[in-house]
């Protein structure tokens, strides 16, 4: 860290985790940079702004590299010590049925817009020898998501590039850490369109309680960590179910319609 106030980004700070997040960073003693593309963004700042720190927001679509660009600018040079990269889109259905420009914004919040974030940042990061970058991915990037097949490969995509990463950064002294939930109570299944499937009527685990999982494991330097025990069984069964049978035990939970059968 360094000698003045430790400095974290958070994206995808609106709502959900994010914001779970920005509020875990702040109870910290972090000042905080806070990112959504979604006027919500402002005002999660004024409420972040009650404990005491400084809290500055940028709406910004981090699908796009001008919005990227647009995030990292607002830190005006300053060094920041941790990079919480949230943001993330989710899209239900089935992949033929999808709009196409849906889900090109899919990857390119989730893959593209993430990715270039983290290369932006964590290359100044490597400069100081010094900073902490966590990613959102998922338990779902255990598993071939039927219907939802682009959000989960991209998950798997998260996942496996956080890994990589953290060893080639090894022998410095940034760490990566991946944050990896099951389903979550947020707005994520309604800005998906899955309300009427099991998996988005089912209970969910608490944000903020993922959100504290996360952030903990981020400040102690964890590679990665599942967060719930029910969510730690599901991705350690995947490592062992054939794929096939994986793909279609999602479907009775992301189909649309089955949260009636």
């Amino acid at each position: 860290m360094t000698g003045q106030t430790p400095f974290a980004i958070v994206t995808g700070a609106s709502t959900g985790i994010g914001l779970e997040l920005a509020r875990c960073c702040s109870k910290a003693g972090f000042d905080l940079l806070i990112a959504a593309d979604e006027p919500a963004i402002e005002a999660a700042a004024v409420e972040l702004r009650t404990g005491g720190r400084s809290v500055e927001a940028v709406q910004a679509d981090l699908a796009t590299e001008e919005g990227v660009n647009r995030l990292c600018e607002a830190a005006k040079g300053r060094p920041v010590d941790a990079l919480l990269a949230n943001a993330g889109r989710g899209l239900g259905h089935a992949f033929l049925e999808q709009n196409f420009p849906d889900v090109r914004k899919v990857i390119d919040t989730n893959v593209t817009g993430t990715l270039y974030l983290i290369h932006r940042i964590g290359n100044e990061m490597r400069r100081r020898n010094s900073g902490r970058i966590l990613i959102t991915g998922s338990i779902a990037g255990f598993t071939p998501g039927s219907f939802q097949a682009v959000y989960n490969a991209s998950k798997a995509f998260l996942n496996s590039f956080s890994f990589a990463l953290r060893e080639e950064m090894r022998d410095s002294a940034v760490t990566v850490t991946c944050l990896m939930p099951g389903a979550t109570e947020t707005d994520f299944f309604r800005r998906a369109d899955l309300l009427d499937t099991k998996v988005g009527a089912a209970e969910k685990d608490d944000a903020g309680e993922v959100a504290q999982i996360g952030f903990d494991a981020m400040m102690s330097g964890e590679g990665d960590v599942v967060s719930g025990w029910k969510n730690k069984v599901m991705s350690a069964a995947a490592n062992v179910v054939p794929s096939g049978v994986l793909a279609s035990q999602h479907r009775k939970m992301a189909e649309p319609g089955s949260a009636n059968s």
